[in-house]
């Protein structure tokens, strides 16, 4: 049983060590077996998939359907390979099952128009998940969060895409892009946080300094310059969505991570900025804190992150912003202020190694 963490590296040739996993064929296939079955919707998800309630030898599971079609994510990602298949396939969710329990029992490819959809068979992890509200994380939980995502980090480090079937970097800072949204509009606004966006942004353009406004409307235009430097400091495997909804701890004391939708490889401190974006309002630790938390996290798992840190984390704070500008300038009250600036002034670090 996993009860806490350790003071010693963890590092093991985990990538390569890794097993390919089987993928069914058919829905049916994967589903061989199962009783009970009934959809359901998931008070975190905002993404538009569909899920179902399902029941396996006696033992509660749930199954989510994805495809392009549904999925405004996987519009604004470009993704018609299915990501969530593929990284299964190819046994990355695997890197870390000493301290990360993803979940998930099985997938079926090829589902869908044109084939290009999946469907993820999971054990019922909801019990374990954070739960929804407002209430603060617990410090030792969130510390341990941050030090997981530092574990997994760590043991991939310099790990690489070859195949390049998984999402891409740039594809993570396009999120919301003028194009990304023009495509929404054109379907009719058919989930809401695209559209949410679109109003997030016309605040972002009265309430954000004039310098950096005119940095992350460009890059929201063309986010290569931003890509091409950042990947110059060391990348590694990422899950791609650590926010509370997808998170929790278990019976066993591991961490539950699920909803492997964004896999890929980028810096580490893309994992950290999407954790501080989507999460601030519960954290019991400043985002500066949390920024020190992690960095000694890496140097714990042998990381070694000193020659590099800061500079990825200026980068990936400016990436987080460029995606996530139209949420900070959403806020009202002397709150929302300081969270629109604290992101802005990191902005400006990243900015200034363009």
């Amino acid at each position: 049983m996993v009860t806490g963490w350790s003071d010693a590296p963890a590092r093991i040739d985990t990538v390569n060590a890794t097993v390919p996993r089987p993928v069914a064929a058919s829905l049916d296939e994967l589903l061989a077996g199962a009783t009970d079955r009934r959809p359901f919707l998931t008070s975190d998800s905002k993404s538009g998939s569909l899920f179902e309630r399902v029941v396996i030898d006696g033992a509660p599971h749930v199954v989510k359907h994805v495809h392009v079609d549904r999925d405004w994510t996987m519009r604004f990602n470009g993704d018609v390979g299915c990501h969530p298949v593929q990284v299964w396939a190819m046994g990355l969710m695997d890197v870390c099952t000493d301290r990360i329990d993803h979940g998930v029992v099985g997938v079926a490819a090829g589902l869908g128009r044109n084939g290009w959809g999946g469907a993820i068979l999971m054990r019922d992890l909801s019990e374990e998940l954070v739960p929804p509200g407002e209430d603060v994380l617990d410090l030792a939980q969130h510390l341990r969060y941050l030090d997981d995502l530092a574990a997994l980090s760590a043991r991939t480090m310099g790990w690489r895409d070859e195949r390049g079937e998984l999402l891409p970097l740039a594809s993570r800072w396009n999120w919301f892009n003028p194009a990304c949204l023009e495509v929404e509009a054109e379907r009719g606004w058919p989930e809401p946080v695209p559209q949410i966006a679109a109003h997030g942004w016309e605040r972002f353009a009265e309430r954000a300094p004039t310098d950096v406004r005119a940095v992350v409307d460009e890059l929201r235009r063309c986010v290569d310059p931003l890509v091409a430097v950042a990947q110059t400091t060391p990348t590694c495997f990422v899950h791609g969505d650590w926010k509370l909804g997808n998170v929790g701890t278990g019976h066993d004391g591991r961490t539950v991570l699920i909803d492997w939708t964004y896999p890929g490889e980028a810096p580490p401190c893309v994992e950290l900025a999407w954790y501080l974006a989507l999460n601030r309002s519960r954290m019991p630790q400043s985002k500066d804190d949390a920024i020190t938390a992690f960095e000694h996290s890496l140097h714990r798992h042998g990381a070694d992150p000193a020659a590099w840190f800061e500079r990825q984390v200026a980068l990936c704070m400016l990436g987080a912003l460029v995606v996530f500008g139209w949420e900070k300038a959403l806020g009202d009250g002397a709150d929302g202020v300081a969270e629109l600036g604290w992101w802005c002034d990191r902005a400006r670090a990243g900015a200034a190694l363009l």
